[in-house]
């Protein structure tokens, strides 16, 4: 009998021993499992019971929130110009979750962020009032690009060069965060996802395109940089048209009249001459072209800004005909806006790359500033003698060349256009592009890139100068008078 009791107690303290193990493990290990669990609705409860903090663009809010009625979640986000900014903002839903700076800064715009909290709130768990995060951009220039792009399809992004800040950012067609944010919006969810425009897919930074005839610039650059050329006006040595090595196909030139035969680079630029920067990509070869690209941000995935740019690519392990491709951003180069806008930003800064960012501080709910992004990292792509060349040849394309359309009077603008082939053996309409920078009298600069995917134009009105330099020039006269 005593044994049978001693057998018992023994086997009734294991349960007790393994019922105390799985407590502890769940108290703590699968409790903070079960918290961050997105079907928890405690969490979404818990995140909307008080207003959220704010994104600030030019000293005001364009975010808020509002009480809701017959809800368990007391408030829901609200935006101010919702389709002007969303871009930058993203969105916060109380079913869908956040995205951009929503997302990235969730913690601190609902008060969780650990460095918002008082030694009190440490104690007691409290939750703190929430922060706010205060962007870059600058609102004339965003409604700039906004206005410009209108109903065309593509997107637009305005850069300091020399602090890397991120003056005004857009995509188009753009949507109003405030049509999802709140618990009963399937309907306006569902219609976003299904539009075959993809609003919500930031153009400027998660759509890379092949770049075009911007993509000139780096191989420009790899060329100086190498010595390949002594200057920006030595004669290359180009036939007109190239024969691509190892092919039967010439590669020609938009405007067959073009003086492009032997051009020099500045006179390449300026008429947008492919035989030139095809030859120029195999004359030097990939892997010198692919080292420039990627100084300027190419092939990289961890470009934030800090929204995660999608990377943009400069190819490997190509034959000589494809390389003369990439040479005119063709064949599988591809590129945001944000980083042809860094391509320019790099040349007008004297050859010294910013990062670029679009928060430049976040704050507690009193002003005090937790974290400030006002000295970013910067590194030389290219000498500042390459950098100046470059500037001087791209003036002369807005000044007479293929970019006329972004001169402004007062202020010297260097740019270059780029028409890109679209669908196979390009059946689509061409994507027309155009980067620049700016520089006014006061010493203000801005670069700019713009992608115009789709507009109402015929096809053959489709051009780089045509449809993209008009905007980059609102954008860039508005960021010179900021």
């Amino acid at each position: 009998m005593n044994k049978t009791i001693r057998r018992a107690s023994v086997f009734t303290l294991l349960l007790v021993i393994a019922l105390l193990v799985r407590a502890t493990w769940v108290q703590f290990y699968d409790s903070k499992a079960l918290a961050d669990n997105k079907l928890n609705r405690r969490n979404a409860i818990e995140q909307y019971a008080n207003p959220l903090g704010n994104i600030i663009v030019g000293g005001e809010a364009v975010t808020g929130s509002a009480r809701t009625k017959g809800s368990d979640l007391k408030y829901k986000r609200t935006y101010k110009d919702g389709e002007l900014y969303s871009s930058v903002t993203g969105y916060s839903s109380q079913v869908y979750g956040a995205t951009q700076l929503e997302g990235i800064y969730k913690d601190v715009l609902d008060g969780t962020d650990n460095r918002l909290k008082n030694p009190l709130d440490t104690v007691t768990n409290k939750r703190a009032d929430p922060g706010d995060v205060v962007t870059t951009i600058d609102p004339a220039v965003q409604k700039a690009a906004y206005k410009s792009l209108g109903d065309k399809k593509g997107a637009a992004v305005a850069v300091d060069p020399k602090t890397g800040k991120i003056l005004g950012m857009v995509s188009s067609p753009s949507y109003d965060p405030s049509d999802i944010s709140g618990s009963t919006d399937s309907k306006e969810w569902s219609a976003l996802l299904k539009d075959k425009e993809k609003p919500m897919v930031n153009r400027a930074l998660r759509q890379p395109l092949p770049p075009g005839s911007t993509f000139k610039l780096v191989v420009a650059a790899a060329a100086l940089e190498d010595g390949l050329y002594g200057s920006a006006d030595s004669k290359t040595e180009s036939p007109n048209p190239y024969m691509m090595p190892g092919t039967t196909t010439p590669l020609r030139n938009e405007n067959a009249s073009a003086p492009c035969e032997d051009a020099t680079i500045r006179t390449a630029l300026q008429y947008s001459c492919n035989n030139v920067f095809g030859k120029m990509a195999v004359d030097l070869g990939q892997d010198k072209v692919k080292a420039m690209a990627e100084k300027m941000g190419f092939n990289t995935d961890k470009l934030d800004v800090p929204v995660r740019a999608s990377e943009s690519v400069y190819p490997s392990d190509m034959d000589k005909a494809q390389t003369a491709l990439t040479g005119i951003g063709q064949f599988d180069v591809t590129a945001t806006p944000l980083q042809m806008s860094m391509v320019s930003g790099a040349i007008a800064n004297g050859g010294e790359l910013v990062a670029p960012h679009m928060v430049s501080q976040i704050s507690d709910s009193g002003g005090d500033v937790l974290e400030s992004f006002d000295d970013p990292e910067s590194q030389r792509v290219m000498s500042e003698d390459t950098a100046s060349q470059l500037q001087s040849a791209m003036e002369t394309v807005v000044e007479k060349g293929t970019g006329t359309n972004a001169r402004i009077s007062g202020a010297d603008v260097g740019g270059k256009t780029g028409t890109a082939q679209h669908g196979e053996k390009n059946s689509k309409t061409p994507y027309a592009w155009f980067t620049s920078y700016a520089k006014g009298s006061d010493g203000k600069e801005v670069a700019v890139a713009v992608i115009v995917e789709e507009s109402d134009a015929a096809r053959s009105e489709v051009s780089g100068n045509g449809l993209a330099a008009p905007i980059a020039k609102a954008m860039m006269q508005a960021a010179l008078k900021r």
